[in-house]
């Protein structure tokens, strides 16, 4: 791969252990790995490429803990505009049952492209229906030719509404098809080593779509193979009523009964969860991946964020999917955790004091690297990947904002798009722009699939 030479960004904010930003900052890697960073006049003058990052702020790359790339298909569809989580999953249902291989690889690349262009570098994606033939390998093909790093998700639906689930039993699975299907692409694709850029995640999808054997077998299943594990949890008041009707326990209760926490485990939005909930899961070091704007686009509610942040648990931001988003922008998910909260915070004070812009890029980035168990991403020290991001903040967008606070202004201000993307040391967004990435013809195929999928 060579060298790789970034100087002269006007900040370089490195989210390292001291937390330390850089005035005049370069780094300098190789290999996909940073060996030094430093000011400008303290690093190597030469390399293989040389980048000049005058005028940007630079960060880490960013690290998307929860989507659902197939939903790019099924943005906006009038029908479930207004809806809240279970209607909305009704919806959605029978359409997301006519997708196949083709459909699910055309909408990765959609959901690759949003997230890099919003200086994603990793995203865990949590595919949890597979009809017609599509498999997460068709993912993970496209993930690996964007260059993008993937956390993949063998996610699974089990139990149908014939058996009082909320799926229709067409979209539903054999658990022991589930399983083993697990075990094979665990075996093809799971890169346990450093740097690795394809790793599998364990995600049934959610205590009202597969049984709690299917959860305990799940857990074992990983525990043995070292993996990680993901789920939807405490999301809707609906859920909450469910889950005491169907199984007597609260969410919370009910997941640590089948064995569902600790530092390999982490919830999609963990919305609504009591103090002492927060407590036992901040003790176990159990993750979460807030995901603030579908939390306000299904009317979910207010995620106690502060609280998790001070018990110990391990704290991500993720887009959700892009159905219940509409978009799949990293920086304007950090954003809108830092908004959100405070919202939060005036309508329940006991929610804490603000979300500062500072900790809401480091959730975007430390946060997330710690919720998918990673140690090698997330800051830019020596011996870390090298995956980083730059925002010119000599745009229209941060005029008078970034003179002030040019880190902040990622997020006080609006930016649509990062000028740059590097992923293991290979540019990916160069000028705002894609690199390699027939965007119009890739945004046509995908449409002419969202018209035959409604």
């Amino acid at each position: 791969m060579g060298t790789l030479l970034l100087r002269h960004a006007a900040l370089l904010a490195t989210f390292d252990d001291a937390d330390r930003t850089i005035e005049d900052g370069a780094l300098f890697a190789r290999d996909g790995v940073v060996e030094q960073v430093g000011p400008t006049a303290a690093l190597p003058s030469e390399a293989d490429e040389v980048v000049d990052a005058s005028a940007m702020v630079v960060l880490p790359g960013l690290v998307c803990t929860h989507h659902h790339f197939y939903q790019t298909l099924t943005r906006n569809i009038p029908a479930a505009q207004n809806a809240e989580l279970f209607d909305w999953l009704v919806t959605h249902y029978p359409i997301w049952a006519r997708l196949d291989a083709e459909m699910i690889r055309t909408s990765t690349g959609i959901a690759i492209a949003e997230l890099m262009l919003s200086g994603c570098t990793t995203a865990a994606d949590h595919g949890y229906i597979w009809p017609n033939g599509a498999r997460v390998d068709d993912e993970i093909a496209v993930a690996r030719e964007m260059g993008f790093r993937f956390h993949a998700s063998r996610g699974s639906m089990s139990i149908g509404r014939s058996r009082g689930g909320l799926p229709p039993d067409d979209v539903v699975e054999d658990e022991a098809a589930i399983l083993a299907d697990c075990a094979r692409v665990v075996d093809a694709y799971h890169d346990a080593s450093r740097y690795a850029m394809t790793r599998i995640v364990i995600a049934p999808c959610s205590p009202f779509s597969v049984s709690p054997e299917l959860m305990r077998e799940s857990a074992d299943f990983a525990r043995r193979r070292g993996l990680t594990l993901h789920t939807h949890l405490c999301e809707t008041v609906d859920e909450e009523r469910d889950c005491a009707e169907r199984y007597g326990k609260r969410p919370v209760e009910f997941a640590e009964s089948v064995g569902w926490s600790g530092k390999d485990v982490w919830f999609a939005h963990a919305i609504h969860m009591s103090g002492d909930e927060i407590r036992r899961l901040g003790e176990s070091k159990t993750g979460v991946a807030h995901c603030p704007t579908s939390n306000m686009r299904l009317g979910s509610g207010v995620a106690p964020l502060r609280a998790q942040m001070e018990s110990g648990m391990r704290v991500g931001l993720g887009v959700d999917g892009s159905a219940s988003n509409d978009g799949s922008s990293m920086l304007d998910e950090a954003r809108h955790a830092m908004l959100l909260q405070r919202v939060g915070r005036a309508l329940l004070p006991q929610q804490g004091v603000m979300l500062t812009a500072r900790e809401a890029l480091r959730l975007a980035t430390r946060g997330g690297a710690s919720v998918l168990g990673r140690d090698d991403i997330g800051a830019l020290a020596p011996k870390m990947a090298a995956d980083f991001i730059g925002v010119r903040v000599d745009a229209l967008e941060n005029a008078g904002g970034a003179v002030h606070d040019p880190l902040a202004s990622l997020l006080f201000c609006r930016v649509p798009r990062v000028d740059l993307t590097v992923v293991a040391g290979k540019v990916t967004v160069r000028d705002s722009q894609l690199v390699g990435v027939d965007v119009a013809a890739l945004v046509a195929k995908h449409n002419a699939f969202a018209r035959r999928l409604q």
